[in-house]
């Protein structure tokens, strides 16, 4: 078969690789039909998770068909038409029982794409298929599905419900791309009296106009803080979502956070920030951070068959899997390129 696969920092190639078997009685081969390239994928070319070893298959997201499953697996059958879970999870250890599937303590959490191969591929082998899999109603467009993997569940529950967003809110979403998008789409759920998106890029943030944003800033042309606290008359907002992961933009949720307000961090930091307790600790002001935890899948899957969000809408671009190294090009270069989420389909047979 062919895989995408990660050949040190900055290397990767489109390789023929050996079909992968079942090897715990307990795992799912799944034929891909559709997958993406998500940012963590590019931060991993960049030799920032130095977990990844070289020769692994890259990527955590996708749809596919069932192709074989172990014994231990009750809930599949081959030909059942799934949605993988970017976290792999076994739902009955100490951790997956409290809600906490990434850090799954019977090798789940973050596995495809990081410690096993992953959905950049034409099969891909899925550890705890009966709790790491989603089958998929009849009649659903399975390629918007593939949002569902890991940033819509990401932005809802890392974002939206971390952030505990209600009714009136006043939600500031600094970074317009995928997440910060996914975190815009399914904070409407909860009614907030305005979003207002932060970013540089004028594409995306006239597309967040259009996905519900009430209020859009644009940081390069002047002083995003200055220009919320005037349209908060000087509040500041309930919720910050910080979905950049770098230091100006945690800084920047910290100077516009109201009393009592929750910043909610799902962009993934590299490098340390600092943190002005010193002058929050007496404003009463929440701070979350975490890993994703897929478990709002169904939840969002059904919200999706109701018709409440479309996913499809992140969808920029589109490749065949052959065409994967056209679209590391088109999703590296997100900005000159227009690009949210780019979506590889693979022909069908």
């Amino acid at each position: 078969m062919k895989a995408l696969i990660y050949n040190g920092v900055g290397q990767k190639e489109w390789v023929d690789k050996p079909m992968p078997t079942i090897e715990t009685p307990t795992d799912v081969i799944v034929k891909i039909t559709a997958t993406t390239i998500c940012g963590t994928d590019l931060h991993i070319l960049k030799g920032d998770v130095p977990t990844v070893a070289p020769g692994i298959t890259l990527g955590h997201e996708g749809v596919g068909v069932v192709e074989d499953v172990g014994v231990g697996i009750q809930g599949f059958k081959p030909g059942d038409r799934v949605l993988i879970a970017c976290i792999t999870a076994c739902g009955s250890c100490r951790n997956c029982r409290k809600g906490m599937h990434s850090h799954c303590l019977n090798g789940g959490g973050w596995q495809l794409g990081h410690l096993i191969d992953g959905t950049q591929a034409e099969y891909v082998r899925i550890p705890h298929g009966d709790f790491s899999l989603h089958r998929i109603p009849e009649g659903m467009d399975e390629e918007s599905l593939v949002m569902l993997s890991d940033i819509l569940p990401t932005g809802f529950e890392i974002g939206v419900l971390s952030g505990k967003v209600s009714p009136g809110d006043t939600v500031a979403i600094v970074g317009a791309g995928p997440v910060g998008m996914a975190a815009l789409l399914t904070a409407g759920f909860y009614s907030p009296a305005k979003i207002i998106m932060v970013d540089m890029d004028k594409k995306r943030l006239a597309l967040a106009r259009q996905f519900g944003a009430t209020d859009a800033i644009d940081v390069s042309e002047g002083n995003a803080t200055e220009a919320i606290m005037e349209m908060t008359d000087g509040v500041g907002v309930d919720v910050a979502m910080e979905a950049v992961g770098i230091p100006k933009t945690f800084e920047l949720c910290q100077d516009i956070i109201a009393p009592g307000g929750r910043i909610a961090n799902i962009g993934v930091h590299g490098t340390k920030v600092d943190l002005a307790l010193e002058r929050l600790w007496i404003q009463n002001i929440t701070i979350s951070t975490g890993l994703v935890n897929t478990d709002t899948m169904q939840q969002l899957m059904r919200s999706v068959e109701a018709g409440q969000i479309d996913p499809s809408r992140l969808i920029t671009h589109r490749f065949d899997l052959d065409e994967i190294l056209q679209a590391y090009e088109v999703f590296g270069n997100a900005a000159e390129e227009g690009a949210l989420k780019v979506l590889l389909t693979a022909p069908s047979s």
